[in-house]
């Protein structure tokens, strides 16, 4: 017991390596994340390599709270600035570059929007969600000029390293590529964080498990534990509709997510247990909107069961 409160003492009030707890250490206070449309598409809706993105995605790439992409960068950025400010004093920020593939577009363009962003003297990390298969040495190069501003996260889509289910959800690059951009992110100083999702239609309890087992052996900085969110106008959607696939209980998920924490590496930071979809979308799981009282109730299981994060983890 005495080494698990060592180990909580370490993250704060928290039994698991948070985000929020990083920003905190590192700014000291809390730092808020704006959401930006960056006005790109996605090679797997173009036609470069697929079309009608993951089977998984909204409408809006994945950007279903990102900012309005008929704005510029900054007049999004004022704008988030202005609904955060209207519920707590704020004055750090995150941007965040959601919607779609933001890397898909020229450098130059790339280029004058993420500037855009870093220039903003509130923000204080630029975070940008894009593939693995979209970083060629060009936008490499610029990721790296940026990184001299200020921090820079790349967020990569991974979701699973199955490829069964990888071919499922029309993710449409393979395992290696993945390790390239991994590879080359880190050679140049940028910090990676890994998109998973968790309950994939046929995957196991230990197929997960092997997902975070593989990550555990990467040098990524952050992970985001994605549960599964079915929403209207996805092909996933249509899917579930004609032939219903079991989703989790919340007692469910948070015993999954106690076990995935458990055997993950501790350096690791977490950015995300459950995830955030649009209620007006959301089809299943419903009880996925009640964000606060799902991780009231996964750090009450945390506790009971005397879970910190690499408690089970080996290397």
């Amino acid at each position: 017991m005495a080494d698990s409160q060592s180990r909580q003492v370490r993250w704060g009030e928290k039994r698991y390596h948070s985000m929020d707890y990083d920003l905190k250490k590192t700014y000291g206070e809390k730092v808020y994340k704006i959401t930006l449309d960056g006005g790109m598409t996605c090679p797997n809706r173009d036609g470069t390599v697929g079309r009608g993105g993951c089977v998984f995605c909204s409408a809006s790439g994945s950007g279903d709270f990102a900012g309005s992409r008929a704005l510029s960068i900054t007049e999004q950025l004022k704008n988030g600035k202005a609904a955060l400010a209207g519920k707590r004093p704020v004055h750090s920020y995150i941007a965040y570059f959601q919607a779609f593939t933001n890397t898909y577009a020229s450098v130059e363009y790339l280029e004058r929007i993420f500037l855009e962003a870093v220039r903003d003297g509130d923000v204080r990390i630029l975070s940008i969600a894009t593939r693995p298969d979209c970083l060629g040495k060009p936008v490499l190069e610029l990721l790296e000029r940026l990184s001299r501003i200020k921090p820079v996260w790349i967020e990569l889509g991974l979701q699973t390293i199955h490829p069964h289910t990888a071919a499922y959800i029309r993710r449409g690059y393979e395992l290696p590529v993945f390790e390239e951009a991994v590879q080359n992110l880190r050679s140049r100083g940028i910090d990676v964080l890994v998109h998973t999702i968790l309950c994939l239609p046929g995957e196991t309890r230990q197929q997960m498990f092997e997902t975070l087992d593989y990550l555990n052996h990467m040098d990524i900085q952050g992970i985001k534990l994605q549960l599964l969110h079915i929403l209207q106008g996805t092909d996933l959607a249509l899917q579930y509709a004609e032939h219903p696939f079991p989703v989790p209980s919340m007692d469910e998920y948070i015993g999954l997510l106690g076990a995935c924490i458990s055997r993950l590496r501790p350096d690791i930071t977490i950015h995300r247990l459950t995830g955030d979809g649009p209620k007006e979308l959301l089809i299943a799981p419903l009880w996925t909107g009640q964000k606060r009282t799902v991780l009231n109730a996964l750090h009450q299981y945390l506790k009971e069961q005397d879970i910190w994060q690499g408690k089970d983890y080996h290397e």
